[in-house]
C-alpha cells in the first residue's frame, strides 16, 4: 500500500491523489509548515487534555492562574498571555468555574474588572496532567539537541516579533 501524501507537501510537478498542487513560495512553505506543526501539536495535546476532562484552552487557564501571583490574575490579562480576546475567554472559565477548577470574582478595588482563581482541585487537576503533558513536549523535540532547541526558540521569538 503506497504511503498517504500530506497535501502540503506535494510536489509542483506531482498531481498525487489529492488532485493539488503545491505551488507556494519558500516563505510560504516555511509559514504553512509552522502553522501545521502548531495546530497538529494542539489536537495533539487536547487529546491528553481531554482525559482529564479539559479542552486546550481550559489547559492554558489553569496553567496562567496556577503561575500567577496568589493563583489569581484578571481575565484580560489571562486572555493576553493567550492571545484571545476577553469576550473568547468568557465561555471557557464559566465552565472551568462550573467544574470546581476555577473561581471568578469582582475585583474590590473595580467592579468591573472580572479576577480569576484557580482552586485547589484545579492545581491538583495540573500537577495530575504535568507527567503526560511534559512527555508529550518532550516527544515533539526529541531529535533536538539542547542547543538546536534553544536556536530553534531564538528563531520563533524572531517570527513572533515581525508578527507583533
Amino acid at each position: 500500500m503506497q504511503k498517504e501524501t500530506d497535501p502540503a507537501e506535494t510536489n509542483e510537478s506531482d498531481w498525487g491523489e489529492w488532485n493539488y498542487i503545491n505551488n507556494m513560495d519558500f516563505d510560504e512553505k516555511v509559514i504553512a509548515a509552522l502553522l501545521r506543526a502548531s495546530e497538529t501539536i494542539k489536537k495533539d495535546l487536547d487529546i491528553t487534555y481531554k482525559n482529564y476532562g479539559l479542552t486546550f484552552s481550559q489547559y492554558n487557564v489553569l496553567r496562567i492562574l496556577n503561575n500567577s501571583k496568589n493563583g489569581q490574575n484578571k481575565v484580560s490579562i489571562t486572555s493576553k498571555i493567550m492571545l484571545v480576546s476577553s469576550s473568547n475567554i468568557t465561555g471557557v472559565t464559566q465552565r472551568l468555574e462550573k467544574s470546581g477548577l476555577i473561581l471568578r470574582k469582582r475585583d474590590p478595588g473595580d467592579e468591573r474588572i472580572t479576577v480569576l482563581e484557580i482552586t485547589p482541585k484545579g492545581s491538583r487537576i495540573l500537577k495530575n496532567i504535568q507527567d503526560a503533558h511534559l512527555f508529550k513536549i518532550s516527544s515533539y523535540l526529541k531529535d533536538f539537541s539542547s542547543q538546536g532547541k534553544r536556536n530553534f526558540l531564538e528563531d520563533l521569538k524572531q517570527v513572533y516579533k515581525h508578527v507583533r
